[in-house]
């Protein structure tokens, strides 16, 4: 069984802080539905609560994961594994609403996380079960993981095939569109773009490319 689509979900805004590239600018937080046979696989969860240096530093306006899936005419209870682009704190900040299922991610990137990089309560928490994993593996039938390492050494992105074509989650691999598309290009940035994917989404832009036919 293939998947069906693969839907956005905006899960927060921020303000970026001074010692960021993007520094005094707003931008979007995206999290991604993969709807399939067998049960929802969620990419991402964007930001938690309560964390007073991420509320200090990024001012995030957080919508709720389970509440954007619905919103979506998803149901949250049909998710049945998290994938994790990275484990920087605005992409697993609300993977503990989805205790017990199995969270995909790269071995190195949990051990780098472990280590104190993230907000550690939002990565361990009680019913956190994480597949740590090494390199390319299909999750699914048509939903595969890609090792894409760049921005964290273990930050992964996701294809899958649906019947319009094959639809890649880029993650934070790039930034946004416009840097995939034109800028330069690292070897899991070149990676990417040589699967010359249909529709190309992006954790920080709403943007989506699409493959001229």
């Amino acid at each position: 069984m293939t998947p069906n689509d693969v839907v956005p979900l905006h899960l927060a805004d921020v303000t970026y802080p001074d010692s960021h590239p993007l520094a005094g600018k707003d931008g979007p937080v995206l999290a991604f539905a993969i709807r399939h046979p067998d049960g929802t696989i969620l990419v991402d969860t964007g930001i938690g609560e309560g964390n007073a240096w991420v509320d200090e530093n990024y001012r995030p306006r957080v919508r709720d994961a389970r509440e954007a899936l619905a919103a979506a005419k998803l149901d949250p209870d049909a998710v049945r594994a998290i994938v994790n682009s990275h484990l920087h704190f605005d992409h697993c900040g609300q993977n503990r609403a989805f205790a017990g299922l199995p969270i995909y991610v790269q071995r190195a990137e949990l051990d780098l996380a472990r280590e104190g990089y993230t907000v550690i309560e939002w990565v361990d928490f009680p019913g956190a079960r994480y597949d740590a994993i090494d390199g390319d593996r299909e999750v699914v039938e048509g939903v595969s993981i890609l090792a894409t390492p760049g921005h964290t050494p273990g930050h992964q992105s996701v294809t899958v095939r649906t019947g319009d074509g094959l639809v890649l989650i880029v993650g934070q691999a790039a930034q946004d569109a416009r840097s995939f598309a034109t800028g330069p290009a690292d070897a899991s940035v070149q990676r990417l773009r040589e699967l010359n994917a249909d529709r190309i989404h992006f954790s920080h832009d709403r943007a989506v490319l699409r493959r001229k036919k």
